[in-house]
């Protein structure tokens, strides 16, 4: 029976292509079939590498996606070694390949990757912002309500953001952001990261909102927000709002823990404990 190929994701530069990696050349130049968001970029890529591609070329993208992975698949099957490559970064992330991933993991087929340039992790590097927790929530909604209903989810979380945006929606995106995030939020634009025209802004989301209002946007675009303020609040007054909620009905242990997730410094049982106590 044929050994089945390999199925290789493999993150490509964002700007620079001395950040490609040697992985990546060498997978370049070994592959039997490369599957590429743009062929086009991958054959621009290929001449700054200075490496000549063996295999089959063929386009993979948001289009034809259900159409080729059969494709890839049949590949994988027949014992190739299959490259899937987008325009920039890594395959799967805001770009094509999870069809293919989740169709090869489906199918039992090996699948590799080969890390390397992320937009997401070099904005949030750059940014200043806390980075011990943080969530990419990709491209911003075109819809005006669709945008100002996810920031509304969005506007308590502790934790920091990054968006991705294209240029021309940047300004109108920003001034959703400080309507609901509020104007004194910290936030960074990078663009152009690892370009030559890299830049990245720092300053609040009004400011932000008032730069990209007055000056025009180019440019791959990440924009990147800081979590919501946490405040210490008085564990006392804490214990107050547990026991307050337990007499209009609510269960304590879930008073504790609702009061907990919107305080910090203090956790649900250490409430559960004083309210207890102070209730005798």
């Amino acid at each position: 029976m044929l050994a089945p190929g390999v199925l290789v994701l493999a993150a490509t530069p964002i700007g620079n292509p001395l950040d490609a990696s040697v992985r990546l050349v060498r997978a370049l130049g070994e592959a039997d079939l490369i599957a590429a968001e743009d062929t086009r970029r991958l054959r621009r890529l290929t001449r700054e590498l200075e490496v000549e591609p063996t295999g089959r070329v063929i386009s993979y993208h948001e289009h034809n996606e259900d159409e080729r992975t059969p494709w890839l698949l049949d590949a994988l099957r027949e014992g190739q070694r299959v490259l899937l490559v987008t325009d920039a970064g890594m395959p799967v992330v805001s770009d094509p390949g999870y069809r293919a991933v989740r169709a090869a993991a489906e199918a039992g087929l090996p699948v590799q990757v080969i890390p390397g340039p992320s937009a997401v992790l070099t904005a949030l590097a750059v940014s200043g912002l806390a980075p011990d927790r943080f969530s990419f929530e990709g491209f911003v909604p075109r819809g005006p309500g669709q945008r100002e209903n996810l920031f509304a989810q969005l506007a308590d979380a502790r934790r920091t953001l990054v968006f991705f945006e294209s240029p021309r929606r940047t300004s109108s995106a920003l001034a959703a952001m400080r309507d609901g995030f509020g104007p004194e939020r910290r936030a960074v634009l990078a663009r152009e990261l690892t370009k030559t025209h890299e830049e990245v802004l720092r300053g609040t989301l009004a400011e932000l909102a008032a730069h990209t209002a007055e000056h025009e946007v180019l440019g791959e675009v990440a924009i990147v927000v800081a979590g919501a303020d946490t405040v210490e609040a008085d564990p006392e007054d804490l214990v107050a709002e547990v026991l307050r909620r337990t007499e209009a009905g609510e269960r304590m242990k879930d008073a504790a823990k609702a009061v907990a997730r919107g305080a910090s410094g203090v956790g649900a049982r250490e409430l559960y404990d004083g309210a207890q106590k102070r209730r005798g």
